[in-house]
């Protein structure tokens, strides 16, 4: 299996996902990548599975899914510190 990306410290800060990619720090906005996320409690933001090929990031009780790609691509990931 093809490895994508090396996706790790997923977390959330009120409307933004933090995580780290390929050795980067992003922040994402919600508001603007998923309202389903967005407007999610933190226990089910919480409930996540990263694939295994670091491709993207899937919420199952949201039914959800965010590409790692697509999020960079659309300019929406922000480098942080």
């Amino acid at each position: 299996m093809k490895k994508y990306h090396d996706v790790a410290n997923v977390r959330f800060e009120k409307h933004y996902l933090l995580l780290r990619v390929d050795g980067r720090d992003y922040r994402i906005d919600l508001r603007q990548q998923s309202k389903k996320l967005a407007s999610a409690d933190d226990r089910t933001k919480m409930n996540f599975e990263v694939s295994p090929s670091g491709y993207g990031i899937h919420w199952p009780e949201l039914d959800e899914d965010l590409s790692i790609d697509g999020m960079i691509k659309a300019g929406k990931v922000r480098k942080t510190g």
